[in-house]
């Protein structure tokens, strides 16, 4: 076959190619950007609805109240918390972006898996079910029902819901706002109780409530029953809020 021949074959080819590309370039739909699309980042750890396994310390996003949700992503890219991923998305991210991020996943009504066995005592277990529900005076320490709620699911608009979630990483968030490695918006009442909790009493009650099945109304509460017995920071009117 001639170069001639050969040249001339290889220019239709390309020609072809050329064509075929247009084509497909203008039958392809074009990119919206969706809350769908913006979410997509989230399901490489969270899952694809926002309601991750128990593996690691992933947790379930799904159905949590937007404001607690809107506080995490301000949180995150103002460097309250320390996650080199979650910074990674959320820095540079204007409020009203993370808050339609947080209303999306807020609105994922999604069941639960079942609880965890008990991975502590049975002695760890009544101490964390004593924290939970009734609290220590002696230690000023306030009942976790009382910001989170009789059914431990969360109040609207702001207080995430306890049950649900992995013994680990219950444990490593009371340990990281122990040893002050994460923050909230100031006063971070979350940092006070941790300071006043023992290592022993950090797994008790991260044993205790990974370990509890969900009620059957597993959503949040719509307002807390009686006044908050410690100032909390971030439950003021998230939307209202700038970062820092």
């Amino acid at each position: 076959m001639s170069r001639v021949r050969i040249g001339l074959l290889a220019a239709i080819g390309l020609m072809l190619a050329g064509t075929a590309g247009a084509q497909t370039r203008q039958s392809a739909p074009h990119a919206l950007d969706s809350i769908e699309q913006r979410v997509l980042p989230c399901s490489a750890c969270h899952g694809a609805e926002g309601r991750a396994t128990r593996d690691g310390y992933y947790p379930r996003i799904a159905g949590k109240p937007a404001g607690y949700l809107f506080n995490q992503l301000q949180n995150f890219r103002d460097h309250r918390r320390v996650n080199a991923q979650m910074t990674y998305l959320a820095q540079r991210q204007p409020d009203a972006y993370l808050m339609e991020i947080a209303e999306h996943f807020a609105r994922q009504d999604l069941p639960y898996p079942p609880p965890e066995a008990p991975r502590v005592a049975a002695a760890a277990l009544a101490r964390g079910e004593q924290l939970v529900h009734q609290g220590d005076t002696a230690q000023q320490l306030p009942a976790c029902s009382r910001c989170h709620g009789e059914r431990l699911t969360g109040v609207a608009p702001a207080v995430p819901g306890l049950l649900g979630l992995p013994y680990d990483y219950l444990a490593a968030q009371l340990g990281a706002w122990r040893e002050g490695t994460r923050h909230a918006h100031q006063p971070d009442c979350m940092a006070v109780i941790a300071e006043r909790l023992s290592a022993d009493d950090i797994g008790a009650v991260a044993g205790w409530l990974a370990a509890q099945p969900m009620p059957a109304d597993t959503h949040p509460a719509a307002a807390q029953a009686a006044p908050l017995p410690i100032d909390c920071g971030g439950l003021a009117p998230a939307i209202q809020r700038s970062a820092p």
